[in-house]
């Protein structure tokens, strides 16, 4: 997504911006984005959102489920004096069980760390021959969102 900043007032912090289907939205601006001086009118601002979703399938018997959700957030930012910019992720890993398949519907159920369960329609049913009620899912879900301004073209 990106948007091209039509108006900056730096001691309110409000930024205004207009998308590329022409709709404008103001924004207060944290005092975090230190280089907030550095934006100019005309400045293209663009943002990124990336979300993803890895699994691996152990066997039952092939080590025990934990109890752990592990997390890990990541954060990085320009420079002082550049332009602004900056990404932050997080990674998220848990191991789920196998509690019950559904060949006819396509899903399967999956038991959680915290004894919560869920039922998921899996995105190629026949893997679900492949799996049984007892294995283990290591499941990691990662987001991040990026950001960048980039001086107004010439």
């Amino acid at each position: 997504m990106q948007a091209t900043v039509t108006a900056i007032d730096l001691k309110t912090r409000m930024v205004t911006l207009k998308g590329p289907e022409g709709n404008e939205t103001t924004i207060h601006v944290d005092k975090r984005a230190r280089n907030l001086p550095q934006v100019k009118v005309g400045d293209v601002v663009k943002v990124a959102y990336v979300q993803q979703v890895a699994w691996q399938v152990r066997k039952s018997g092939a080590g025990a489920p934990t109890n752990a959700v592990g997390t890990e957030t990541t954060a990085v930012r320009a420079a002082p004096g550049e332009k602004p910019g900056g990404a932050v992720g997080q990674r998220t890993t848990f191991t789920a069980t196998i509690e019950a398949i559904d060949l006819a519907k396509g899903t399967v159920t999956l038991k959680g760390p915290q004894g919560n369960s869920q039922t998921i329609k899996a995105r190629d049913p026949a893997n679900l021959k492949k799996v049984k009620v007892g294995d283990l899912v290591d499941i990691t879900y990662t987001e991040l969102t990026a950001i960048k301004v980039e001086a107004a073209p010439q």
